[in-house]
């Protein structure tokens, strides 16, 4: 099996899951299977919850970059891989992990995957979803308050003390790597149209 892996990279609550969603669904989970960099934080069984919480999380740094490489690498080579699991409301990894099977087109969707080069070496194709920042923030409120139990103030003192400037630092520069800027993320119907007909013809040759 020849496989692709594409990148989607973008700042938080671009619409990275939307498009990777849409993506997935039109070709089915047997087509392509999905690789989050947020589950590739590092453990932390070291320190306390409070210290947990002053970690930097939007930095390179805070994420197992070799084992996540390691991990395309043998996805690429047809073998399953053992993606481990991430509890937000703890700030720190589970006992778990969730199996991901190879398949023609893997997909890695992450804040900061275009910061690392040695991840950027192992994607066949670089999209960046561009979204207007205040529309950005919005839904991260959302999502961190409603879906992984935080109060407003701390997602909006995280968002000032390190979500911004490390998006200032490490995302928005990246962009610079991408094949291709998708404006509106998921919602883009031109943009979403174009790579399905560049996956499609992925697939329709590995067939041949």
């Amino acid at each position: 099996m020849h496989t692709i892996i594409i990148g989607i990279a973008g700042g938080t609550g671009s619409g990275k899951t939307t498009l990777t969603a849409s993506l997935r669904d039109h070709f089915g989970a047997g087509e392509v299977s999905v690789i989050n960099h947020d589950s590739y934080y590092k453990r932390h069984d070291d320190l306390t919850y409070e210290e947990r919480c002053k970690l930097n999380y939007d930095h390179p740094n805070s994420f197992d970059t070799e084992l996540l490489v390691g991990h395309l690498k043998a996805l690429r080579a047809g073998q399953a891989v053992q993606v481990p699991v991430y509890d937000y409301t703890v700030h720190n990894r589970s006992s778990e992990t969730v199996t991901v099977r190879p398949a023609p087109v893997i997909i890695l969707e992450g804040i900061l995957i275009f910061a690392e080069p040695a991840l950027c070496d192992e994607m066949d194709m670089k999209v960046f979803v561009d979204t207007d920042a205040d529309v950005r923030i919005l839904r991260r409120i959302l999502r961190d308050v409603k879906q992984r139990g935080r109060t407003l103030d701390s997602v909006v003192e995280q968002y000032l003390t390190t979500v911004k400037p490390m998006h200032e630092q490490f995302v928005e520069p990246s962009k610079r790597k991408a094949d291709l800027i998708v404006p509106e993320g998921g919602h883009n119907q031109v943009a979403l149209d174009m790579l399905i007909r560049w996956v499609a013809a992925h697939l329709q040759n590995a067939q041949a």
